[in-house]
């Protein structure tokens, strides 16, 4: 027998089992039900861990940008030589931006004295600083606007006095030029890009009366007149910067929806004043300030509202939630001050 005949006889027979084998539709059924009850399980938990995720993250955002919110109003105040109490900005508050506003109320509004650095040229060639005096306002925003969230906002708008420039130069025809540039509105000089902003206006301490009686007669510049040589020129003057936002996503909740309560203020008295109480915004306890005049110093509370980070409706506080509305506060007093004889 030939050596290949005796190997095809003793080939390896593979069992009909083996070549019948796979699995039958009971089979496949039972092993995607199982495969069901183990899946749905760890999918629902990594649903909820990255949900849980999401709701810390939203919670570590609000919290990180209400204490520096707090902390940049704070540096703000510092520089604070003068801080209108209620009484005060209801007598300015004509004086103000968006003054007819039923979106937003004034609750923190002081004079400050402000450095700038390198502005006035020395002899030297270098430059040299100064200090202007400038108006500071930080408002409570509710709108529907839809570049911000659907909570409140906290917005800062500023106007400060000019640079005014010094001494004189001889021009080409041997005469004295006053150094600097005219700014409309205004009669002095001022060093170049330093005019003051627009409606600005100084505040007067000549007279008889009260600091806090001179300070709250403050007007701003609403109009100005020029002369040439045919006629005289009256142009009126409207504020031109709008506030801008420094944070957004505050707590928004009413009074009528059971915010925490105001704090009472044992020294100074609460901003914002009566007179903006027919304002949703006056109804809300999550920015306001207890103001005492007299020491330049102020008390600022904060509070902040994360679920309208995560979602678009029922934002308004509650007990359970209280996580969700991260709060800050301080104490600050300005280190400059007014004196009037």
């Amino acid at each position: 027998m030939s050596p290949i005949k005796f190997l095809q006889k003793k080939q390896i027979k593979v069992p009909k089992v083996i070549l019948n084998s796979g699995f039958t539709m009971t089979e496949l059924l039972v092993a995607t039900i199982m495969s069901v009850l183990v899946i749905t399980p760890l999918l629902g938990f990594m649903v909820n861990v990255l949900n849980t995720d999401r709701q810390e993250q939203a919670k570590a955002s609000s919290e990180q940008e209400i204490q520096t919110g707090i902390d940049y109003i704070a540096r703000d105040l510092q520089q604070a030589i003068y801080i209108y109490d209620a009484v005060g900005i209801d007598a300015i508050k004509d004086q103000l931006p968006s003054k007819d506003s039923t979106d937003r109320v004034p609750v923190l509004v002081f004079w400050k004295r402000e450095f700038l650095d390198d502005v006035l040229p020395a002899a030297d060639g270098n430059q040299d600083d100064t200090f202007v005096y400038s108006l500071v306002a930080y408002y409570l925003i509710k709108d529907n606007n839809a570049t911000w969230s659907n909570g409140a906002r906290i917005a800062r708008w500023q106007i400060r006095d000019g640079v005014k420039a010094s001494g004189f130069t001889v021009d080409n025809n041997n005469q004295q030029v006053a150094n600097g540039v005219d700014c409309a509105g205004y009669e002095e000089k001022y060093i170049q890009n330093y005019c003051p902003s627009t409606g600005y206006a100084p505040f007067n301490l000549e007279g008889v009366g009260t600091i806090q009686d001179k300070m709250n007669s403050w007007k701003r510049l609403s109009s100005y007149t020029t002369t040439d040589a045919n006629n005289t020129t009256t142009t009126n003057v409207n504020y031109s910067n709008s506030p801008m936002v420094l944070v957004d996503y505050i707590d928004q909740t009413t009074t009528a929806n059971g915010p925490p309560a105001a704090n009472t203020c044992t020294t100074g008295s609460k901003v914002p004043p009566a007179s903006f109480s027919s304002r949703d915004t006056a109804q809300m306890t999550s920015f306001y300030a207890c103001i005492d005049t007299a020491n330049t110093a102020a008390q600022v509370f904060l509070r902040g509202n994360s679920l309208a980070r995560l979602q678009k409706n029922d934002l308004d506080y509650s007990n359970n939630k209280k996580n969700y509305f991260p709060e800050a506060s301080i104490r600050v007093q300005g280190r400059g001050f007014l004196f009037t004889e």
